[in-house]
């Protein structure tokens, strides 16, 4: 299985980045699993949809062919983790692989989402796009530890 998360932006603080590494390291054990980050977009003349627009265009840029686009939305299905799990094993016997696009602090652009072919909320609370990456992160790693039957996950 193949899948990458698309983040906008670079992972900071530390903790950010020490714990998605943390989880993506984890993960390789499953399949292939990366981060891909894309510049983010400084916010000109109070035009915050002119950042987000740039930006959803370098996450759709970053898209590999045939890859599965599912958009991280607060607006998006929220999925409890036995789902998201479920999710991923439809993915991986599809064959397809499977981007995860995480947007900035203006969230994703219109773009990205007409482009999705599903959208998920990680929780009904808004979260910071640099936490999104780490409970994404998380949420992979045990997704993958249920579906093999591992005890990470305590129900």
């Amino acid at each position: 299985m193949r899948v990458r998360i698309l983040a906008v932006g670079k992972a900071r603080p530390d903790w950010v980045r020490e714990a998605s590494a943390s989880y993506l390291s984890r993960l390789k054990h499953y399949g292939r699993f990366e981060l891909v980050e894309v510049r983010a977009s400084k916010i000109r003349n109070g035009h915050a949809r002119d950042a987000a627009g740039k930006e959803g265009e370098r996450l759709l840029a970053a898209l590999e062919p045939r890859e599965r686009l599912i958009a991280l939305d607060e607006r998006g299905r929220a999925v409890s983790s036995e789902e998201l799990a479920r999710r991923l094993e439809e993915w991986q016997l599809e064959g397809r692989p499977v981007a995860l696009a995480i947007g900035g602090a203006q969230g994703l652009d219109r773009s990205v989402l007409d482009r999705s072919e599903a959208r998920l909320s990680l929780s009904r609370l808004t979260l910071p796009h640099q936490l999104a990456r780490v409970v994404l992160a998380e949420q992979l790693y045990r997704a993958c530890s249920m579906l093999r039957g591992e005890p990470y996950h305590n129900p």
